[in-house]
């Protein structure tokens, strides 16, 4: 579950003022918005990017307002996959585990378990360079997962892939979340990935989210 109860968070001359919902235990919400409504804002205050000046972030029912983002067991996929450039992509799937200092033997067989289940287990030991648009969102998506997080925070995932390529990656992001059980937050412009993922349907308008079943 994902809740966020009165939220508010202003710079400059923009703002989000008392802003609420909720996306239930195990669903596949997408949030949707005119450009510049503060949509990606959500997603950094939800994952711990960005502090709210008010209100509260739930996580699986657990404030997680004042934790640190690597303590709110979320996975978090940028919409450019924000992949390190000097790393193999084994190590890039790998680097959470890593950080929470889990052993070697542990972290080869999640990075090798994802990378099969991901379709890129051949790429594992390439670099990030020379990656096509789909790999690399791949990549960061196997990255986010290997911590077994809660929840899975996406922004605009698949909008820099190439049309014939954004079906297969659809079709990849609903499995996963129900293979993983996964309550998952993407964000989107396109009524067709909300068509064919969401449960539920959020849309975020005049600093307000409104929510109906997708």
């Amino acid at each position: 579950m994902i809740e966020l109860q009165k939220v508010s968070w202003q710079v400059d001359g923009f703002s989000l003022t008392g802003v609420n919902c909720m996306v239930p235990n195990g669903d596949y919400a997408v949030l949707m918005g005119p450009t510049g409504c503060g949509k990606t804002t959500v997603v950094e205050i939800i994952c711990g990017l960005r502090k709210p000046t008010e209100g509260k972030v739930l996580v699986a029912g657990v404030d997680v307002t004042g934790r640190q983002p690597g303590d709110r067991n979320i996975g978090y996929v940028p919409q450019d996959g924000a992949l390190f450039p000097t790393m193999t992509v084994r190590e890039q799937i790998g680097f959470g585990l890593q950080v929470r200092r889990r052993s070697k033997v542990a972290i080869d067989e999640v990075v090798t378990r994802l990378a099969q289940e991901l379709g890129i287990g051949h790429l594992l030991e390439r670099g990030v360079h020379g990656l096509s648009g789909g790999e690399r969102q791949r990549v960061a998506l196997g990255r986010a997962l290997a911590v077994e997080p809660r929840v899975l925070l996406l922004d605009e995932p698949i909008s820099a892939l190439d049309e014939d390529m954004r079906d297969d990656m659809m079709a990849l992001l609903k499995r996963i979340q129900k293979e993983h059980a996964i309550t998952v937050l993407h964000v989107t412009h396109s009524s067709k990935e909300a068509e064919q993922l969401a449960d539920c349907v959020l849309r975020m308008e005049n600093g307000m989210i409104e929510s109906r079943k997708g």
